[in-house]
């Protein structure tokens, strides 16, 4: 374990009325939780502040914080199917189960010790400015339940072209889901704000639109069964847990979801089947796709 110290500020101006700091920060970055910034050092407008004070739009945010973060990442093999590889970027079939990054209560056997492994300590150096030495070469991520496809930069370049891709959301991410019960309409949009569950922390959940982050789920029914819908969704937006809280949000949770709906034996049926994305060295537009895991078949009895 290592401890890096960190300040970050932020501007007021989404909310209606006023919001207590400690909720506001919480809110706007998932590093902070409230036990944190109850142990930091706050400015607001420049003055020192407590947790309690209110924060309304116009103010100025500062935080000092300390964030306790893995040292060191150690090489182990770890397997994933490859889609595509060359010399700028690699992209993956990520399994289900397979943690990206080590992170509380899952520190080796992730994604980030398997590319150490595979590609020594080169990998180490494919990181963003702010990076923690536990991410090489992630750019964005799946949840450990979901499975498909993940592109993973290999040098400092493609690592900065992948990350202005998935900012601007010039990528394109096609996501099938098995949810419980029969959607009615064949085709919705959700235009849902997201923000961290103020309750449960290991949740987010749909929000006001001044108590959150913007979040754009498009779906399509592919086909209904008896007591479940399988749908093909357009995720327009990258926010955390965005397509399991939209789906949930509407009455239909992904089967599976330890989290929002219920478990099953087959585990959560979210799978990222299509990555589509411009090659930041040639500039290439290039579509990725992972076929459906067997898993979805299983729970069918197909």
């Amino acid at each position: 374990m290592a401890k890096i110290e960190k300040t970050a500020s932020f501007h007021v101006s989404d909310l209606e009325g006023s919001e207590r700091l400690d909720r506001y920060l919480a809110s706007r970055s998932e590093e902070l939780t409230r036990t944190i910034v109850a142990n930091s050092a706050l400015w607001l407008n420049g003055k020192p502040a407590k947790k309690g004070n209110p924060v309304r739009n116009g103010d100025e945010i500062r935080i000092e914080y300390t964030l306790t973060v893995f040292e060191g990442l150690v090489a182990q093999r770890i397997d994933f199917p490859i889609i595509f590889e060359d010399g700028s970027i690699l992209v993956i079939d990520k399994p289900q189960g397979l943690v990206v990054h080590p992170a509380s209560g899952n520190w080796d056997n992730t994604l980030a010790n398997g590319l150490l492994y595979r590609y020594g300590e080169r990998i180490l150096a494919v990181q963003d400015e702010n990076g923690d030495g536990i991410r090489p070469g992630i750019v964005h991520r799946l949840d450990k339940e979901t499975s498909g496809v993940m592109v993973v930069a290999l040098t400092p370049a493609a690592h900065r072209a992948l990350g202005a891709q998935f900012k601007d959301r010039s990528t394109k991410k096609i996501y099938i889901a098995l949810v419980a019960g029969r959607v009615k309409n064949p085709k919705g949009t959700i235009d849902a704000h997201i923000r961290r569950d103020p309750i449960d922390r290991k949740k987010m959940a749909v929000c006001p639109d001044e108590k959150g982050r913007s979040a754009l789920t498009e779906y399509t029914v592919l086909r209904r069964f008896s007591d479940c819908t399988l749908l093909h969704l357009v995720l327009h937006t990258g926010r955390t847990h965005q397509i399991r809280v939209h789906l949930n949000s509407i009455g239909h949770p992904v089967i599976g979801d330890p989290l929002y709906g219920r478990e099953v034996a087959e585990g959560m049926m979210l799978h990222a089947k299509t990555l589509a994305l411009t090659h930041p060295l040639t500039e290439e537009r290039m579509t990725f796709t992972a076929p459906l895991p067997r898993r979805f078949f299983s729970y069918l009895k197909l």
